[in-house]
């Protein structure tokens, strides 16, 4: 069995990915990477993806995650399927920082997409959410704009 080698923290504002295993090593079947999102934290854009599913997995701590406009708690152990089209975003409301691992299946999703992110989040001044919305679509993620 090939060694898995050891993959860079790629910053994405205050959320920390970790890619454990990428296309590459899968034959293209999927990708797995940790997330670390501290307490507070959120991803600002609700978005589904059309050609790959998401399967999260807690690790430590408790986060909560809005899919087709139910909320659904993550904790240690427990395991959320995300079907292709689902709407779907996170929140960790919980006094600690948690860490999940994501499946994506097949591996679409690589290290680039939040290499991107982390770039336009390193930008001056605030966020730029439409740049932002421009990765995510390059990437298969399709953003959804807030309620009015």
């Amino acid at each position: 069995m090939p060694t898995i080698p050891p993959h860079e923290t790629i910053n994405v504002g205050p959320v920390t990915v970790r890619y454990r295993l990428d296309a590459s090593q899968t034959d293209g079947q999927f990708t797995m990477f940790e997330f670390r999102v501290p307490t507070g934290a959120r991803v600002p854009v609700a978005h589904s993806h059309d050609n790959f599913d998401e399967t999260i997995y807690g690790l430590v701590g408790s986060m909560v995650w809005t899919v087709g406009g139910k909320e659904i708690n993550v904790g240690p152990g427990e395991v959320l399927f995300i079907p292709r089209g689902i709407i779907h975003q996170f929140e960790n409301r919980s006094a600690t920082d948690t860490l999940s691992l994501s499946v994506i299946t097949p591996g679409l999703l690589g290290p680039d997409y939040f290499r991107e992110v982390s770039d336009v989040l390193k930008s001056a001044g605030p966020p730029d959410i439409s740049r932002i919305a421009g990765v995510m679509q390059r990437y298969g993620l399709r953003p959804v704009p807030p309620p009015a």
